[in-house]
């Protein structure tokens, strides 16, 4: 437990300076626990030299599962001292448009049917699984395989989308000669070209155009906001801006709508599974999930 305590809190600072200071023992002794440990393991759990200090794949591995032990054991003890001491709270990853556009609503009926389960939500643009530290979460990304529990929780369906103004231009027009006159705009996926979700909904509509140009948003709900108030024509979800197209404010010109192939996943660690609380979430979003696809 010495040793494992001793790796946690070097890899969490990546530094045996900071481990040791965070928890009032020597340099040195650090060094032997996590050394101990390494030949234990039979894996080097990080890397060395001169400048820097890099935890290894089996390290990154370790330090996740270690974290999370600690801290259920932690959360245990307490709750066995003083039932009075509130749980940990749970931490949630949401993407910032479904956060907004959606998910707020959501959260609020959870908490009002399950105030004792605490959340901490977390949102930032990227797609697939954030690089930090999360129970639960929210995910856009296409179908993948990996060492999480994987819940679909809708596919993504699109379609050309703009202002009432742009879409006046449409009428009378094939989409192939209305695209030609219009700025497309695009929202940036990780490590993915900016016309890549444009140059495959055109291609699978039979239509040749040129998509590398117009402006990049980082979220749909700024690629939104921006064709609503300035123009052009945005790739849009269709089902996460039901209430602005039924509104009035956005515009779908042509009846012309896919699966783009990326979808909202929810992803959770398998030990998570046992956490009350996880699991209840888990449940109540799916099924509430499932309930908002009926509508489309």
């Amino acid at each position: 437990m010495n040793a494992l305590r001793a790796f946690e809190a070097v890899g969490k600072h990546l530094s045996f300076t900071g481990g040791a200071a965070a928890l009032s023992v020597s340099q040195s002794a650090m060094s032997r626990h996590v050394a101990a440990l390494e030949d234990l393991l039979g894996q080097r759990l990080l890397d060395r030299d001169a400048n820097r200090l890099a935890l290894t794949p089996a390290g990154q591995e370790l330090l996740a599962v270690v974290t999370k032990s600690f801290e259920r054991i932690e959360q245990t003890m307490n709750t066995i001292r003083d039932d009075s001491v509130p749980t940990r709270a749970m931490r949630l990853h949401v993407p910032p448009t479904l956060l907004h556009q959606l998910f707020m609503p959501m959260l609020a009926e959870f908490h009002r049917e399950h105030p004792e389960v605490r959340i901490d939500v977390f949102s930032a643009n990227v797609t697939g699984f954030p690089d930090t530290e999360l129970d639960m979460a929210i995910v856009y990304d296409r179908p993948n395989v990996d060492d999480k529990i994987t819940d679909l929780l809708w596919m993504v369906r699109v379609a050309p989308l703009c202002s009432p103004i742009v879409a006046k231009a449409a009428e009378g027009k094939p989409m192939a000669e209305f695209l030609a006159g219009q700025e497309l705009l695009h929202v940036k996926l990780d490590l993915q070209p900016r016309d890549l979700l444009w140059g495959d909904y055109l291609r699978r509509q039979g239509i040749a155009l040129p998509t590398h140009g117009g402006l990049a948003f980082d979220t749909g709900l700024a690629e939104a906001r921006y064709a609503v108030t300035s123009g052009g024509v945005m790739l849009g979800d269709v089902d996460m801006f039901a209430a602005e197209i039924a509104a009035g404010g956005l515009i779908a010109p042509y009846d012309a709508v896919i699966e783009d192939g990326y979808g909202y996943y929810l992803k959770l660690h398998p030990d998570d599974l046992a956490d009350p609380a996880i699991s209840v979430f888990r449940s109540w979003l799916i099924g509430r999930f499932a309930n908002f696809r009926e509508r489309f």
